[in-house]
């Protein structure tokens, strides 16, 4: 009798453990989920930006241009129009974030770092674990007494 209970259990603990286990997969795969939707979002935000720069960074640097050219030409100083140079580097990397393939560029880059030079990426005294964690907060509270 107690080894058909005791069967039972086992095979409920077992059910318990997978609907567990296919739980905790499934909330792992929402927070991935999340997190690659708030990520979306911010990069949305960070290209309208960008885009919004452009468009004011763009009217004065064609004021800043049709007004140092006229300068530099009605004073026949060329040195005028040397700060159009600068400005207009500025405005193509402006243009190239909000519009080009600077982003797409990135991610190449980033992926090469990633693949070749993951080495560079390493953080000072390794990755953080628990351990160093609960060592941290020990040696910083004033309130923990040590059993």
């Amino acid at each position: 009798m107690g080894f058909i209970f005791s069967k039972h259990m086992n095979e409920n603990m077992k059910q318990q453990q997978e609907f567990m286990l296919m739980n905790s997969r499934l909330q792992l795969e929402r927070q991935l989920t999340m997190q690659n939707e708030m990520r979306e979002r911010q990069m949305a935000m960070q290209i309208a930006g960008t885009r919004e720069l452009l468009k004011y960074f763009g009217a004065f640097f064609g004021i800043a241009a049709v007004g140092l050219t006229a300068g530099a030409i009605k004073r026949k100083q060329p040195g005028l129009f040397l700060p159009v140079i600068p400005l207009s580097f500025i405005l193509a990397y402006q243009y190239d974030m909000g519009y080009g393939t600077l982003l797409q560029r990135m991610k190449g880059e980033a992926e090469n770092i990633l693949d070749t030079e993951d080495n560079k990426l390493q953080l000072p005294r390794g990755m953080i674990t628990f351990e160093t964690v609960e060592q941290s907060r020990k040696a910083r509270s004033k309130f923990f007494v040590e059993k």
